[in-house]
Parts: structure tokens; sequence; C-alpha cells
């Protein structure tokens, strides 16, 4: 099968013909078992009452009264003792019987031949028009015994229904094959759409609308399918912007270097101008150094696959470590430091916490003005250290700070710029704070400060 569509047609057609023929199968296995009983036992009634009506009214003719049972929709053969017999109503298919069969009828006894009809797989006993599937009993005629054999006419009795039913069921099978056409062209329909637009997502189109309203599973994987495109759609923008703004902030400084490198080499140059030249090139040097680091620290981020190693220990010593380790830029510019950092244990990894420290204290210090205060805070609440770092410096804009843990974002970019950022620190200090199950919250106003909230969990 070469299309999904056909496929479906052609399983559900084959269903249906597999449970037809089951079904006739259970409904054969029934009859014999549980119903032939049932109608040998009315048959014989039947013919019972043939024998009493008879031999209660002598007078009446033999010929005429059986010919008129079969005309009311019985097959009928009567035989007397020397096997010579007459058929009454429609013709047998079969008119064999087991001499045996009269004789034990002749005899007094009464012959069960529905319930002992031999079984056939596709072939309903009581259908089958031949003379040993009869009820047999014996019954007198001017003091002579004879042997009456009996069934329903089928034909007679059920002929328009038989027909009925056989229009019902070719009706069935026509219109189901009908129906399974357009039902299953309807099922089939946002598959073609979905393959459709999976070619167009693998030649680079991310703008796909599929106008599936269905609610089933077809529906929800439309949905998903959608939702991947736009997600893809914005990793793609992700990647390029990724690019570009790799490239602008590694040629930044790449033409720097380039710039007072040529300028180096004229011969007119004082030896001030020189140190002066050679400290850019250095510092854009170690801007660009930096920038390669944070990079592969990202990339290594991203992975999420046993990039973490855990160890216990206490987050406020390694906060007052950092502290310690930058005391150079806050004491230069006569900031007050106002620590509240009681002993909290916690799991995690060192060296990635160490470094969210590092950018956090670092950034307050780096844009909190000259003689203006910054305070970190420690509190623990059930399993969970809350840490907060609150400055006064100069704040960002409220347009900005929706944005300031994307990759390259710098809400200050001529400040950013002076100071050698690249504006890779707060994104991965969200990334390490996220791969340890917590979360970061900025709240800020231009002018009045920023404050971040690290929430950790694994604290004691």
């Amino acid at each position: 099968m070469k299309t999904l569509y056909l496929r479906i047609v052609a399983t559900t057609i084959f269903v249906m013909i597999l449970s037809s023929i089951l079904a006739f199968i259970i409904s054969n296995v029934y009859y014999q078992y549980s119903l032939k009983p049932f109608n040998d036992a009315k048959v014989t009634k039947m013919a019972r009452d043939v024998k009493t009506f008879y031999e209660n009214h002598p007078e009446v003719n033999k010929d005429d009264y059986l010919k008129s049972i079969g005309q009311l929709g019985y097959q009928l053969y009567l035989v007397d003792e020397k096997e010579r017999g007459v058929f009454y109503g429609r013709t047998f298919r079969e008119k064999g019987l087991n001499p045996d069969i009269v004789k034990d009828v002749l005899n007094g006894h009464v012959y069960h031949g529905i319930s002992h009809f031999p079984s056939k797989l596709f072939i309903t006993g009581f259908f089958d028009n031949v003379l040993a599937n009869t009820i047999g009993v014996p019954i007198k005629v001017n003091d002579q015994t004879y042997a009456l054999f009996i069934r329903p006419n089928v034909e007679v009795q059920f002929g328009e229904l038989r027909i009925f039913f056989a229009i019902i069921l070719l009706f069935t099978i026509v219109l189901s094959i009908l129906f399974v056409l357009v039902s299953t062209r309807y099922i089939v329909k946002p598959i073609i759409k979905l393959t459709d637009a999976t070619k167009q997502l693998a030649q680079g189109k991310y703008n796909i609308k599929l106008n599936v309203k269905r609610r089933d599973e077809i529906g929800k994987l439309a949905s998903h399918f959608s939702q991947m495109a736009r997600s893809l759609e914005q990793l793609e923008e992700m990647r390029q912007e990724f690019v570009s703004n790799v490239s602008h902030e590694i040629q930044s400084p790449l033409a720097s270097i380039q710039g007072f490198s040529q300028t180096l080499q004229t011969e007119n140059l004082s030896e001030d101008e020189r140190q002066t030249y050679l400290s850019i090139i250095e510092n854009e040097s170690r801007r660009m150094s930096q920038l390669s680091k944070q990079l592969l620290t990202l990339a290594s981020l991203d992975k999420e696959e046993n990039i973490l190693e855990k160890s216990t220990f206490d987050v406020a010593a390694q906060m007052k470590q950092v502290l310690m380790m930058t005391e150079w830029s806050w004491r230069e510019k006569e900031l007050a430091i106002d620590m509240e950092l009681p002993s909290a244990f916690i799991r995690a990894d060192e060296k990635l916490l160490h470094q969210v420290w590092t950018n956090l204290i670092t950034n307050s210090i780096k844009f909190t003005e000259n003689g203006g205060s910054i305070s970190l805070r420690l509190r623990k609440n059930d399993g969970e250290c809350q840490i907060e770092i609150k400055d006064t410096g100069i704040g960002i804009s409220e347009k900005d700070l929706p944005h300031i843990f994307n990759r390259f974002y710098k809400a200050d970019k001529a400040r950013s710029r002076k100071e050698g950022s690249s504006g890779l620190g707060l994104a991965i200090t969200k990334k390490i704070v996220e791969l340890h199950g917590g979360h970061i919250h900025v709240e800020s106003q231009l002018g009045k400060g920023t404050t971040f909230i690290v929430n950790l969990p694994n604290c004691n």
C-alpha cells in the first residue's frame, strides 16, 4: 500500500469481511448448540398436532388435508409400510432417507431428524432442505399406519424476509464501503496537510498554519506540530541573532586590535601613546578571552547532561568569599556592604554557584555609583534558600527589565561597552540557577537600584 488512505480503506474492508465471516460462524455455532434443540421441539409439536387433528377427524380426505398443510408453509412426506411415499408441499432437495428410520417411525417412535442433523461450518442446518432434516411421527389412516415426515418450508415462511435481509445486507456492505471511503478521506486529510507541512519545515519554512480544528489525537498532533514549528522558528531566529551578536562582539575588539596594531607600527609615537595603545590592545584581548570562555560555558550548560557536580557546602561562606575577592573593587568606589548571611548548607555545584554570586555581585558593584551601598540577605524557608542581592545603583528601565536574561542583551549599551560587558553574564546566571531546580527574579527602578532574588532548593 503506497498511501495511508488506501491502507485504512483496505484494512477496514478486510475487518468488515472478516467480522461478517466470524459472525456467521458464531451464529451457526449458536444455532447448532442452542437453537436447534428448541427448533426440533417446536416442529415435533407441530407434527403431533397434524397427526392428532387427522386421527380425530378421520372423515377428512388424507391427501386434501396434507396438501393444505403443505400450502400453509410445510414440506411433508407420507410413506406406508410398503415404502410407498407421497410428497406434499415444496419438493425436498434430497429425497433419500434410511429405510431403518421409516421402519422405526412405523413402529411408533418419533424421528428427531432436526436435532440429529449433522453440523456444518458454513451451512445453518435450519435452512438445509433435505428429507433427513425433518421430524417423523407415526399416523393412523383408515387403520393403517403411516410414517409422516414434516419440516417448515423456509422459502414460503421466510422467503420475503430472506430477500429483505439480503437487500439490507447488500446495502449495508455497499454503504459501509462508501462511508469508509469518505470518512477515511476525512481522517487522512489532516495527515496529508501535516506531510506537506513537514516538507515545508524541512526546507526551512517555519511560518506554517494548519487549520485543523479537531479535538482528537490528530488534532492534538497538528496543534503540537504547529507549536513545534513556532519553536523552531524562534530557535532559528535566536540562532541567527546569536551568530550575529557573536560576530559583532568578536569583530569589535578585533577591529580595535588591528587598528591600534597598525598605529603602533608608525615611528612618530610618543612612549605614552605607545603604552596607551598597548593597554587598549591588552584590554580588547582580555575581552575576547572572556567572551570565548562565556560562550564555552553556555555551550556546556545547554547540554544539561551530567553537567552538575554536586557537593554539600556552606553557601553563605561562599558568598563571603566572593565579597573578599571583589573587595578592591567595592572599596575603590567606597561602597557600603550590608550582610545578613547566616550559615546555610546546600547541595549544589560549588563552582557554578560561585560564578552566579560573582556575576551578580560584580554587576552590583559595576552599576552602583561611588558612595552607594550593596546588601546581601540569605533566608531559609522549608528546605529552600532565598538569596537577595540589592544595590542602590543606576537601575534598569521597565522596557529593558524583561530582556536582561537574554543572551547578548545590554540595557545600557554605552556603559556595557565601556565596562567590557558581553551581555552573557546574566544569561549564564539564569541557566545555572535553573539547572539546580531554582529560579531567579529581578526588581528594579531607574535611579533607585536593582534587587536580584535567587531561590535554590536542597538547603538546610
